[in-house]
C-alpha cells in the first residue's frame, strides 16, 4: 500500500504518548504459563528505530527491581524462554530481536525503562562517580549529572537511549584532544563503556542451580567482556566514572565545499576536517546526498561565554532538524511512493533547510553546559536507516581517511545515478573520536571493553584515533543494500595494513548482501571477529567464552547472536 504523508510522519516520529508502540496495561488473561504473578506482563509490538524490524505480540514485562529481573530470568530458564532487555528501541541492528525471528514466541522482553531508572552520585571531585540503573535514559542521566556539576565528554546525540543499551554497543560521541589539550580527570575520549567502574549483571550460578545477580569490579578479569556485551548479557546497574562538567561552544558552518573540507592531504586546502580536529578536537560533518557543502559542527571547550555565542539552557536546539518540515515531508512522501529520482532535490532541500534554519533560529553559535550542546537529536527527527563503521588510524592520517571515503562515495553515488538509481536519500555523518583506554578510569588492573569497536589495536599502538562513518537512507530505497554492500567492501579493503583498520558499528547496519543487512555469513563469522583478532589477539575469543560461561543456556541471545557470538561446540 502506498505510504501517505501522514504515514510517513508517523513512521518518522514518536509522540510523547508513544503513538507507535504503546503497550497494553495490566496483565494479559493469557499470560505465559506460571509467570510470576506480581510482575506486570503484556503483549507488545517491538519496532526498532527505522521500522526495519517489527515483531508483533511479543510478551513484555516491566520488573520493578533487579531482583525481579532475576526472578523473570529464572522463570524463563525453567520454561524454555529467551530473555531480551529492552530500552527505547533507538537502534538499527538485530541485537535485541531479529526481523522474522521464529523464536519470538518463546521470548520475553524486559522493559527496563519503567522502573530500573535510579541514579545516585557516589562522589564528586577528581574521582567522581555515579551509580545508575540501566533503564535510565541518557538525557535523564546527563541532566542529573549536570545538577551536581558533573558531565561526560563523549555521548551519543539522541537522549532517548537507555544507559544499558548505550553500554551494550559502546555508544560514543565525537571528540579527541585538541592540540595542546589535556584530558580532564574523570573523562574519556573513548566510548561510555570505558567509564564503567563496576557493573551488576544477571549470571548463571551452577552452585545455586539458577541465575543470580553478581557485581563485577572493573579490575575483575571477566568484566571486560561485559562492558560492551553486544546483547549477550543483562546488566541491571553500573557505577561510572564521571568528571567536572564543562561548558562547550558549538559553531556551525555551511559554506565549506566538500572538495575543501574532505580534500586530499597535501592539497593546500585550508579548511579541512583535520584542521578543525586540531583546533577544537570535536567535530561532526553532515553531508546531505547530492550536495556540495556539508553542515559542519565544531565544539570546543569554553569555560566562559564567547561574545558572539548564544547561551542555551536546554538540549535539542536545532528545531529545523528535530521536527520534519513540510517541504521535506512532502518530498519524502513522493519518494516513498516511487519517485526516487527526486533524491538529489531532497538532499538540496535538506541542506537548504539546515542552512536557513541555523540563521533563522540563531543557532550557528551556541554556548552552554555540555548536555545542552551534546544532545541534539530528538525522537521526532527523520527516521532513516544507516550503516556504520569505525576506521582506526593515527591522528596524522585523519584527512587521508575522510578524503579517500569522500572520493569513493561520490564515484559510487554518480555511478548509480547514471543508471537512474538513487539508493541514498539521506546524509553522510562523519565523527572523530578516541580509543577506549583503560587508564582513563584510574582503576589498577582495568582492561578496555573487550568487544568495543574502539578497543585499541594491540598490533598498532600508534593508531590513536577512530573516524566514524554513517550513511543514511530510507529503508525502502531501491538498491540500497547493494550500494551498502559495495561500500562495506571498500571499508574493509581500503582501510587495512599499516595505514588503517576497520570495525563495524554494532548498533548500525553492516554485514550486507545485495538484499539485506546483517545477512552476509562471512562477515558475521569471519570478517567481523577477525577485525578484533589481529596481532594475533585472543581477546575476542576470550570474551565470547566468558559471555557463554555466564549464560551457558543462552537465555540472553537470539538467532542472530547465535551466529555472531556462537556457543562452544
Amino acid at each position: 500500500m502506498a505510504l501517505t504523508r501522514r504515514g510517513f510522519l508517523e513512521a518518522s516520529a514518536v509522540t510523547a504518548a508513544g503513538a507507535l508502540w504503546t503497550p497494553g496495561s495490566g496483565r494479559s488473561a493469557s499470560a505465559p504459563p506460571d509467570f510470576p504473578t506480581d510482575i506486570p506482563v503484556y503483549r507488545e509490538t517491538y519496532r526498532n528505530w527505522a521500522g526495519e524490524i517489527q515483531v508483533d505480540g511479543m510478551w513484555t514485562c516491566a520488573p520493578r527491581t533487579p531482583a525481579e529481573v532475576v526472578t523473570v530470568t529464572n522463570w524463563a530458564y525453567g520454561h524454555g524462554y529467551a530473555v531480551r532487555p529492552r530500552g527505547y528501541r533507538h537502534t538499527w541492528s538485530p541485537l535485541t530481536v531479529p526481523a522474522g525471528d521464529g523464536s519470538a514466541g518463546r521470548t520475553i522482553l524486559v522493559d527496563t525503562t519503567k522502573h530500573l531508572t535510579g541514579m545516585t552520585v557516589l562522589s564528586t571531585g577528581p574521582a567522581a562517580a555515579v551509580r545508575v540503573q540501566t533503564g535510565a535514559s541518557m538525557e535523564d542521566l546527563l541532566g542529573f549529572l549536570e545538577q551536581h556539576g558533573l558531565g561526560v565528554t563523549n555521548t551519543p546525540a539522541p537522549g532517548d537511549l537507555s544507559v544499558g543499551g548505550v553500554l551494550a554497543i559502546n555508544g560514543h560521541g565525537t571528540s579527541v584532544p585538541a592540540d595542546g589539550e589535556t584530558r580532564t580527570p574523570g573523562h574519556t575520549y573513548g566510548s561510555l563503556s570505558n567509564l564503567v567502574l563496576s557493573l551488576s549483571a544477571v549470571v548463571w550460578d551452577a552452585a545455586a542451580g539458577g541465575y543470580v545477580l553478581r557485581t563485577f569490579d572493573r579490575s575483575h578479569p571477566d568484566c571486560a567482556a561485559l562492558l560492551t556485551h553486544v546483547g549477550r548479557a543483562f546488566l541491571t546497574e553500573v557505577t561510572m566514572r564521571v568528571g567536572a562538567n564543562q561548558n562547550l561552544r558549538c559553531v556551525s558552518t555551511v559554506d565549506i565545499p566538500n572538495s575543501e573540507l574532505f580534500a586530499p592531504p597535501g592539497s593546500g586546502a585550508r579548511r579541512t576536517l583535520a584542521s578543525y580536529v586540531a583546533s577544537a578536537g570535536r567535530v561532526e560533518a553532515i553531508w546531505f546526498a547530492f550536495t556540495d557543502k556539508p553542515w559542519l559542527k565544531v565544539w570546543s571547550v569554553a569555560p566562559t561565554r564567547p561574545l558572539t555565542s548564544r547561551p542555551v539552557v536546554a538540549p535539542y536546539n536545532y528545531v529545523f532538524s528535530d521536527n520534519v518540515p513540510e517541504p521535506v515531508s512532502e518530498l519524502a512522501e513522493l519518494m516513498l511512493n516511487g519517485a526516487w529520482a527526486l533524491a538529489p532535490t531532497f538532499g538540496q532541500v535538506q541542506y537548504t533547510t539546515a542552512a536557513t534554519g541555523l540563521t533563522a533560529t540563531v543557532t550557528t553559535d551556541l554556548w552552554g553546559p555540555s548536555k545542552n550542546l551534546l544532545l541534539y537529536v530528538k525522537a521526532t527527527t527523520l527516521r532513516e536507516t544507516a550503516n556504520g563503521y569505525a576506521v582506526h588510524t593515527n591522528r596524522g592520517s585523519i584527512q587521508r581517511v575522510v578524503s579517500e571515503f569522500a572520493q569513493f562515495y561520490q564515484r559510487q553515488l554518480a555511478a548509480y545515478q547514471s543508471r537512474g538509481e538513487f539508493p541514498v536519500t539521506g546524509q553522510v555523518e562523519i565523527r572523530v573520536a578516541g580509543l577506549d583506554r583503560a587508564a582513563d578510569v584510574d582503576v589498577p588492573g582495568a582492561e578496555p571493553p573487550a568487544l568495543s569497536a574502539v578497543r585499541p589495536r594491540a598490533d598498532h599502538p600508534e593508531w590513536d584515533t577512530v573516524v566514524w562513518f554513517d550513511v543514511l537512507t530510507f529503508p525502502t530505497a531501491p538498491r540500497a543494500h547493494a550500494f551498502y554492500r559495495e561500500m562495506e567492501t571498500f571499508f574493509f579493503t581500503n582501510y587495512r595494513g599499516a595505514y588503517a583498520g576497520c570495525r563495524v558499528e554494532w548498533s548500525k547496519g553492516w554485514g550486507y548482501t545485495d538484499e539485506a543487512a546483517w545477512a552476509d555469513r562471512t562477515m558475521l563469522t569471519q570478517v567481523v571477529p577477525d577485525s578484533y583478532r589481529q596481532g594475533p589477539d585472543p581477546t575476542w575469543n576470550r570474551a565470547v567464552a566468558t559471555l557463554n560461561r555466564y549464560d551457558p543456556h543462552r537465555l540472553f541471545s537470539n538467532p542472530f547472536l547465535d551466529v555472531l557470538l556462537p556457543g562452544t561446540s
